[in-house]
């Protein structure tokens, strides 16, 4: 399988380290956008072929991940598609609604394997707490998440959808102190409730001053689990082995082998764009809700 990836930033990186893991995958071009750190990393790797083009990346794959700025992501993720090429855009995949629905009407009109980088999907703590879910053994009543990264809402967003296998039925947000300089909020709070009747509350903020990183609570009717990247323990701190939950503890790998899977495979991948257009949805909604709160603070 030729890959390309474009983006040679940490998290390009992230997925060449992940790619050099799978069997078979072959990293045959690295497109960015400066051309002397690109060279860089594509010697790092040991990669063939650099450029600042994404045509010329397209030409040499089969199949490209995008970890390029969102507000390139419409646009490359139809330049690759048209081309006839599968595409795994990182989180989040676009910056508008529109933009998203767009993009999942053209990987249906090309018919290529389009999928979203929704990679809490595949972390083995949250998967661990999803197989007992499908399991009959939990169900969750509230998931209680701190995180320090605005995107992770869209992490956080569709994790929630996704462990509770409904799409949120009401959501609601709120936006902290504005920053005199920057004029926007650096603090946000959003409640959502799925028609189960579970419900999730989200902190985040960009004034917290460390540990960086995502806080999952799982508050389910059969116990409490808590995750921080792949540690997972219960609500009394005793930690839970997830180290064989899957083939690695690296949830970018994980993601990156089920992309290359359902290529082979020919089947819609967990987290295709198509799957995670609700939770892009839902981020409308709340979008919606925030800037009326922004313009009176203007």
């Amino acid at each position: 399988m030729k890959i390309c990836v474009a983006g040679q930033g940490a998290f390009g990186q992230k997925h060449l380290d992940a790619l050099k893991r799978i069997p078979d995958a072959e990293v045959t071009s690295l497109v960015g956008g400066n051309q002397d750190a690109t060279a860089e990393v594509a010697k790092k790797y040991g990669i063939p072929h650099y450029s600042g083009d994404l045509s010329e990346g397209i030409k040499r794959a089969d199949a490209v991940i995008l970890t390029t700025p969102t507000k390139m992501h419409f646009r490359q993720g139809e330049q690759v598609m048209r081309a006839g090429k599968h595409v795994l855009v990182e989180i989040p995949v676009t910056d508008s609604v529109e933009d998203a629905e767009a993009l999942v009407r053209i990987a249906k009109e090309t018919g290529v394997i389009a999928m979203g980088g929704h990679v809490r999907r595949f972390n083995p703590s949250h998967q661990w707490i999803h197989k007992r879910i499908q399991k009959g053994e939990l169900a969750i009543q509230q998931m209680d998440v701190q995180t320090y990264f605005w995107h992770h809402a869209a992490h956080t967003i569709d994790l929630f959808q996704y462990q509770a296998g409904q799409t949120i039925s009401d959501c609601y947000a709120v936006q902290g102190p504005i920053h005199p300089q920057l004029g926007i909020a650096m603090d946000m709070g959003i409640v959502a409730k799925v028609p189960s009747g579970a419900i999730l509350t989200l902190s985040l903020s960009f004034n917290n001053d460390g540990p960086l990183g995502s806080f999952f609570r799982y508050i389910c009717d059969n116990g409490t689990y808590k995750a921080f990247y792949d540690d997972l323990s219960d609500g009394k701190d005793n930690r839970i082995d997830v180290s064989k939950v899957d083939v690695s503890m690296d949830g970018i790998e994980l993601e990156d082998r089920e992309f290359i899977a359902a290529i082979r495979e020919k089947r819609e991948p967990n987290a295709s764009l198509a799957e995670v257009l609700p939770c892009m949805r839902v981020l409308g909604r709340l979008e919606g809700i925030i800037d009326p709160q922004r313009k009176a603070h203007a």
